[in-house]
């Protein structure tokens, strides 16, 4: 197949570009677009159950916890006993987590308003229609579900 032509090279081609730009600013800001993804997925008034993170981000509970240890280290987030349930910890933003929030939000808007300016809104629902196709057809594990009943 032609790799321009595959449709997994040009997901991968674009998601390492659209990393790559959150990247550079995020080091502006000392910081990187992992770490921003998660100051955008903590709830800023209540927090967030660390167990429901991972999850909530598609991230393995390996990375996720070097993250928030490098937040915490940069004072960013603080870990609290869950009131409810006294084995799990809620992740808490601090001031300074919420200014880095407020900031990585303003990344992700403008990052999407640029794309809006160029892209029309039916273009746009194609592309959310086709990555959710994508997502249900791996979700429901139909991708290579031929080749698995063949295998010997």
């Amino acid at each position: 197949m032609e790799k321009l032509k595959s449709i997994d090279h040009e997901l991968r081609a674009t998601w390492q570009a659209v990393a790559k730009v959150y990247n550079e600013q995020a080091a502006m800001h000392d910081s990187t677009m992992s770490t921003a993804f998660v100051l955008l997925n903590i709830d800023k008034e209540k927090g967030t159950p660390s167990t429901a993170l991972g999850p909530l981000m598609g991230m393995e509970p390996t990375s996720l916890s070097r993250i928030l240890k490098s937040m915490e280290d940069k004072g960013a987030i603080s870990r609290e006993k869950n009131p409810e349930d006294g084995r799990s910890v809620i992740i808490k933003l601090t001031d300074y987590g919420k200014e880095m929030r407020k900031i990585s939000k303003e990344y992700v808007i403008k990052f999407n308003e640029k794309i809006r300016e160029h892209v029309t809104p039916k273009e746009l629902e194609g592309f959310f229609k086709v990555t959710e196709t994508i997502n249900k057809l791996i979700a429901d594990r139909e991708i290579y579900k031929e080749i698995s009943n063949k295998a010997v």
